[in-house]
C-alpha cells in the first residue's frame, strides 16, 4: 500500500511539470537575488514595490487560463506567504509585464484580476524578509488551468485561491529567486 502511494504521488508531482513548459523573467534571474525595487515598502521595508516582468512558453494542449503566484516559504508565520496571485488570465497571454501588479489592476491583461494577498490587498506585495533573516526563498509559479475562469470570492484569502488553482491545474512551471536584508544596526 506504502509503495503504491509513493508511486502516485510521484506521478502527481510529475505529471504537474509538462516537458517544455517555463517561466522566467527577463527582471528575475532563476536562482539569483532580487533587485530591491521589487521590495515591498511597508513594515520597515523600502523599496519600489515593483513586480517584474514575467514570461511563460510551452503551455501544455487544453490549456484554457493562467494563474500566476508568488510564494515565500520562508516566512516566519508557520505558513509561507504569499506576495502575488494573478488569476483568469487568458489562455493566449503568454506573459506579465513590468508592474503588472500595481494596485487597481490597470496593468493586468484584459480578463485578469488580483486576489488577496497576505498582506490583506489584491496587488503585489513585495519582499520584505525580517532584517537580518538568511535570503528567503521567492518561488515565481505559473499554472496552466483546464478552465476559463476561476470563480473566486471578492474577499477569498489566498488558501482558497490556492485550492481552487491546484483543482484545476494541469501543469505548472516556476523558478526561485533570493532576496535578504542586512541586519539593522543598534
Amino acid at each position: 500500500m506504502r509503495t503504491t502511494l509513493m508511486i502516485l504521488a510521484a506521478f502527481s508531482v510529475a505529471s504537474a511539470h509538462a516537458a517544455g513548459f517555463k517561466l522566467e523573467s527577463p527582471d528575475v534571474k532563476a536562482n539569483s537575488t532580487m533587485d530591491k525595487k521589487f521590495e515591498a515598502n511597508v513594515f520597515g521595508c523600502s523599496g519600489e514595490n515593483k513586480s517584474p516582468a514575467l514570461k511563460w512558453s510551452g503551455a501544455p494542449k487544453g490549456t484554457k487560463s493562467f494563474v500566476v503566484t508568488v510564494y515565500d516559504p520562508d516566512a516566519p508565520t508557520g505558513s509561507g506567504f504569499w506576495h502575488w496571485f494573478v488569476y483568469n488570465i487568458p489562455a493566449n497571454v503568454t506573459e506579465l509585464s513590468a508592474n503588472a501588479g500595481a494596485q487597481g489592476g490597470a496593468n493586468l491583461p484584459k480578463g485578469a484580476a488580483m486576489n488577496r494577498i497576505d498582506y490583506g490587498f489584491a496587488a503585489w506585495g513585495g519582499a520584505c524578509p525580517p532584517a537580518g533573516d538568511k535570503p528567503h526563498h521567492y518561488v515565481f509559479t505559473v499554472h496552466a488551468l483546464k478552465t476559463d475562469k476561476l470563480e473566486l470570492p471578492p474577499d477569498a484569502t489566498a488558501a482558497v485561491a490556492g485550492f481552487m488553482t491546484n483543482a484545476n491545474k494541469i501543469a505548472s512551471a516556476t523558478f526561485t529567486a533570493r532576496y535578504g536584508r542586512p541586519a539593522e544596526k543598534k
